[in-house]
């Protein structure tokens, strides 16, 4: 069995994935809780598309590669192969967004989320052990089951809360309080996963490992986070938009100086009402008679 290392640039790696775990999990709840206040179904659809963006995208995929950074086994190079890299991306976006559109719709209860959790669970573990089979070395990785049921117990408990969170935390310091607990989740989830593996070389394997390297995985990978970034950012600030100029259900919102009670006034009413006034009509004129002297 070979040296594995995990934490290569020391704690740059763990603090790195933590942060991006919170960043990702914090503003994934704050889209949430927009979404609980949306009235209509196509708005509350877009803020949980935007959370499932924030916290698959960002809190469990970016994390995750973020903390593959430091993975090192000194006797192999380690290569990463892109089409599985991402897809392991498509799996923590489709996950996270079936779980909260499951609870995010409809009356709030227990069984909803466990059932939204168990899916959402199955979809981040999906993502990991995909992660990891796109992952290369002259040897082949083996994993201890019991590691790997306690990670997917982790995944699918982790999952249940984050989407108990989305449903009920409200107000700034709540929100920051669950982030973090879903930030320490999802990197325990990681580094339990990556605890059950080992790596067992093959001398018959051809030394030249295929893939990107472990670095150069940083250029794709920022370019998919700014892209990601800019489309949650402009698609968040159209709703934010739209929301703050119509009342909810898109209706145009009356000014803030308009009489409560008052029609909002328009042009076409100006129009009809100059049409349909009605001029005074003249005093008569008093004829007089003449009369005989």
């Amino acid at each position: 069995m070979a040296e594995v290392h995990h934490f290569t640039y020391g704690a740059f790696n763990p603090l790195a994935a933590f942060l991006l775990a919170f960043l990702g999990s914090f503003f994934g709840l704050l889209s949430t809780a927009r979404a609980r206040d949306a009235r209509t179904r196509s708005r509350r659809n877009r803020w949980l598309l935007i959370g499932a963006f924030a916290i698959g995208g960002g809190a469990i995929w970016l994390m995750h590669f973020a903390a593959m950074l430091g993975f090192e086994v000194p006797a192999s190079p380690v290569r990463f192969d892109v089409p599985m890299t991402v897809g392991s991306l498509v799996c923590a976006v489709f996950a996270v967004g079936a779980g909260l559109l499951i609870v995010g719709h409809g009356r709030r209860s227990l069984p909803k989320v466990l059932a939204a959790g168990t899916l959402t669970g199955g979809g981040v573990l999906a993502m990991h052990y995909t992660g990891m089979l796109g992952m290369h070395v002259s040897g082949r990785m083996r994993y201890d089951l019991t590691l790997v049921a306690a990670s997917a117990i982790i995944a699918v408990v982790a999952s249940t809360i984050a989407l108990w969170f989305t449903v009920s935390v409200h107000g700034w310091a709540p929100i920051s309080g669950a982030a973090v607990i879903m930030a320490i989740a999802v990197c325990g989830m990681h580094y339990t996963g990556m605890a059950a593996m080992s790596v067992h070389l093959d001398p018959g394997m051809p030394g030249e490992v295929t893939g990107l390297r472990p670095l150069t995985m940083i250029v794709p990978i920022t370019v998919i986070t700014a892209a990601t970034i800019v489309g949650v950012a402009l698609s968040a600030l159209q709703a934010m938009t739209e929301e703050e100029f119509t009342d909810g259900a898109g209706t145009p919102r009356r000014g803030a100086h308009a009489e409560p009670g008052a029609n909002p006034w328009s042009l076409k009413q100006a129009t009809v009402a100059t049409t349909t006034v009605r001029r005074p009509s003249p005093r008569p004129v008093p004829i007089r008679t003449p009369t005989n002297s």
